[in-house]
């Protein structure tokens, strides 16, 4: 960790800064960034890891549940994610989908649940995933098809969930459905969805395919016929579902702003070390004013989007609604890391495309984050649909 003066910020508490460093130090030793051979195995190993060095203690809420602290840290949650990030991309997805595979269940669980899932989330003994997305509902949550039945003390799950991260090795799965009461249910858009728990191996679900993407990670589509499950699986209330989503959405999209920092902090980092001892012309190349031009917008881009990330984790943990914070957030946070990456690649050069180099790594990496828990253009919804709101309140 180069440079922590940003840990000065206001934002933060003194225990802020001495869990990123910590974390820091933990990291160098444990986690290294490279080529995955068998992504399923080593997303394994790094969650007993993070586990067992105590890190992912910050992805669940309630010190009863083996959580850091009763309620979810959001400054410590972004912190680890962007220290992970600039270190591995897979280590930071590793603790991400702990905490978001879980956190329906921190959030809103009832006691029996918190029980059952969250110590072993927080001891990386077991695997959690995030089921929102579907083939005809990805950002429009309000078009899903997934159908849960209840049946007396039970619920009959029928549909399909894809591009569900962790999928095929999670060992059990927060899953949104549609409330089905039969063949002439009105549609009642975002009002009618419940959340449930289905562990792994439950009879009637299966991992239909697994989905290869450009930066590695497990991901696949989910699949349930006459998938049945105790009621007492479900998180809240019927009907909560779409609320108990974007409850953890709310938490976790300015995380997802925080790793695109730690991979933008760790390209600025590399782009520095290869300008100031790649020699061209007689000179280094940092020393052509056009390469210092390109290096100042890179920080500033970093420091704009750490502004942004942190000032939304700040008004969230004081109890804020950050709805249109963590979309400005995580939108200028990850189209700016976009930025920063493909400047980092075109100062590499020609090495800056081989396959396994830091920089080309990275640059896979981002893509997705522009997409994911929301893609950029949504995030543009949001924010104006808030400003909208305030002005008309």
């Amino acid at each position: 960790m180069s440079d922590t003066r940003y840990l000065d910020w206001p934002f933060f508490e003194p225990r802020h800064a001495e869990l990123a460093c910590a974390l820091d130090a933990w990291a160098a030793e444990h986690v290294a960034h490279g080529a995955h051979h068998d992504v399923d195995a080593e997303c394994r190993t790094l969650v007993a890891a993070l586990g067992r060095g105590g890190w992912l203690r910050h992805a669940v809420a309630g010190a009863a549940h083996g959580g850091a602290g009763e309620t979810l840290d959001t400054r410590a949650l972004c912190l680890i994610r962007e220290t992970l990030a600039r270190h591995s991309g897979l280590a930071d997805f590793a603790f991400a989908m702990q905490g978001l595979g879980s956190g329906a269940i921190s959030l809103q669980g009832s006691p029996a649940q918190r029980a059952a899932y969250l110590p072993r989330v927080a001891r990386g003994e077991a695997i959690a995933a995030f089921a929102l997305s579907e083939p005809e509902a990805g950002s429009d949550v309000a078009a899903m098809a997934c159908a849960a039945r209840v049946d007396g003390d039970t619920v009959v799950l029928n549909g399909e969930k894809t591009w569900i991260s962790n999928g095929g090795i999670a060992d059990f799965y927060v899953v949104f459905a549609r409330d089905d009461h039969g063949p002439d249910t009105p549609r009642r858009g975002a009002k009618g969805i419940s959340a449930y728990i289905v562990d792994a191996g439950t009879r009637g679900f299966d991992i239909a395919e697994r989905i290869e993407v450009i930066a590695p990670h497990p991901l696949a589509r989910l699949r349930f016929t006459d998938c049945r499950i105790p009621l007492a699986q479900r998180i809240g209330a019927a009907g909560e579902g779409f609320k108990v989503a974007m409850r953890t959405l709310d938490v976790f999209r300015t995380s997802v702003a925080a790793a695109a920092l730690g991979f933008a902090r760790r390209a600025l980092a590399e782009a520095l070390a290869r300008a100031t001892t790649r020699r061209m012309f007689d000179q280094r190349l940092a020393d052509f004013q056009l390469t210092q031009a390109k290096l100042a917008q890179m920080a500033t881009t970093v420091d704009s989007a750490a502004l942004l990330t942190y000032r939304a984790a700040w008004q969230r943990d004081r109890g804020d609604n950050v709805t249109r914070e963590a979309a400005m957030a995580k939108m200028v946070a990850t189209e700016g890391a976009q930025q920063v990456i493909d400047a980092a690649v075109q100062l590499f050069g020609g090495l800056g495309v081989v396959s396994g180099q830091v920089v080309e790594t990275l640059y896979r990496e981002i893509r997705a984050l522009r997409i994911y828990e929301g893609a950029t253009e949504v995030q543009q919804l949001i924010i104006a649909r808030e400003l909208l709101k305030d002005l008309n309140a």
